[in-house]
């Protein structure tokens, strides 16, 4: 469901897929973080690091009358700290959609899916 704005010119219509794209960008960005997963990688039996045309695939989307909700599904880097990484994921999350959109996100719920180790 496309987020809609009224100005003072017209009518803007932001895509799902748009503010996908953006929060799957800053989390990827995020310290710690490995990559997104699909969020029905268990029904779709796939399990591979999303690549930056699939972010919404990894990136749930919900607007209600408080703001958008927002969940992501991420593969963390084992030896972080997993609430530190996923607290600096929700605050710049948060940030990045409220002041290049500018819209008001309500929450930003982070779903661990996976721990991997780098050799």
């Amino acid at each position: 469901m496309p987020v809609n704005k009224k100005t003072s010119l017209g009518q803007i219509k932001i895509s799902d897929n748009a503010i996908a794209t953006l929060a799957g960008t800053t989390v990827n960005e995020c310290y710690g973080v490995v990559g997104m997963i699909s969020k029905n990688y268990i029904v779709d039996g796939y399990s591979a690091l999303l690549k930056k045309e699939n972010y919404s695939k990894g990136v749930i989307i919900r607007n209600d009358k408080e703001g958008i909700k927002i969940d992501v599904y991420v593969v963390i880097g084992y030896g972080v700290k997993v609430s530190e990484v996923v607290s600096q994921l929700q605050e710049r999350v948060k940030y990045a959609l409220e002041n290049t959109l500018n819209m008001d996100v309500s929450s930003v719920n982070v779903h661990v899916e996976g721990i991997v180790v780098n050799e």
